[in-house]
């Protein structure tokens, strides 16, 4: 199901109009899950770190065993070709994708002779600057290598971030604050997580267990730029129960504050806005 509007699809080597059908019924990628994509966004005629969305969906690939068939720079030369259907006006979410179509003789391993490849352009508003989260706990966690592929931004990896925000909903929570293997926060369910203490900032450091986002390092970036102090580390639950600030990062929205974890209330705070407006800075600055 389709979550924007106005769609565009590239796929066969070219672009077509609508939400069009891309894969079969006995494709891999269809019964046996092997399907990764990623996610960029367009926005005031912008489409920040394409080139590195379009760079990790092959790593993607890789890491799920898919063969990659198309090269970075091509994907980024595809993608603008889409995004001239739109405005300068328009906010459109950019997601390339692959998935297997054949296995080996038992099905289940991936075969690299065809590969599926798709393009998705989506119509979808950026989150408006006053939107927040709430955060509550949840009791599933993010798993590790070494029973899943959390290397890659694969589809397979969804449900169990869709079981976190089920439960946490059925709280009237809007995402989860999510643990590693060992306990320790690792992201939320959709987004990775920073909070601030007495000016600092802190995130999670990355141990493996969740990717280490790209519009998380673009921000990382721009405070190494402006001399904000910031510190990637183990955090618990009883850090962000104790910070004065807390926040989310991730290509949808850019940044969202929270303003709650599970009893804890928060206001939204000065780091989160000034990071907001510094992304919002440096990618007004990018080249078109």
């Amino acid at each position: 199901m389709a979550v924007g509007i106005n769609i565009s699809t590239y796929f066969e080597g070219r672009w077509h109009d609508g939400d069009i059908a891309v894969m079969r019924a006995s494709d891999h990628g269809s019964w046996l899950g092997s399907t990764v994509f990623d996610g960029a966004r367009y926005f005031n005629g912008r489409a920040p770190d394409l080139r590195a969305h379009c760079a990790r969906v092959n790593r993607s690939a890789e890491a799920l065993m898919i063969r990659p068939t198309v090269d970075t720079d091509r994907m980024v030369e595809i993608v603008h070709e889409g995004l001239k259907r739109y405005g300068a006006e328009d906010a459109v979410y950019i997601r390339p994708m692959y998935w297997a179509i054949h296995g080996d003789v038992t099905a289940i391993v991936p075969q690299g002779e065809e590969t599926g490849f798709a393009i998705a352009l989506e119509q979808i508003p950026m989150a408006p600057a006053d939107s927040t989260a709430s955060l509550g706990r949840t009791r599933f966690r993010r798993p590790v290598l070494d029973d899943n592929v959390v290397n890659a931004k694969a589809g397979c990896l969804y449900p169990n971030n869709a079981r976190m925000l089920t439960e946490v909903r059925s709280r009237g929570f809007t995402n989860a604050l999510v643990a590693d293997a060992t306990g320790n926060v690792a992201e939320t369910a959709t987004a990775n997580v920073f909070m601030v203490k007495d000016g600092t900032v802190f995130t999670p450091i990355a141990n493996g267990t969740f990717l280490s986002g790209i519009t998380r390092a673009r921000h990382m970036a721009n405070m190494r730029r402006e001399g904000i102090e910031f510190h990637e580390t183990v955090l618990t639950f009883d850090d962000f129960l104790s910070a004065d600030e807390v926040f989310m990062t991730g290509n949808m929205s850019k940044i969202t504050p929270v303003t709650a974890f599970e009893e804890r209330q928060y206001q939204v705070g000065p780091v989160a806005r000034r990071l907001r407006e510094m992304y919002w800075d440096w990618a007004a600055s990018e080249p078109l």
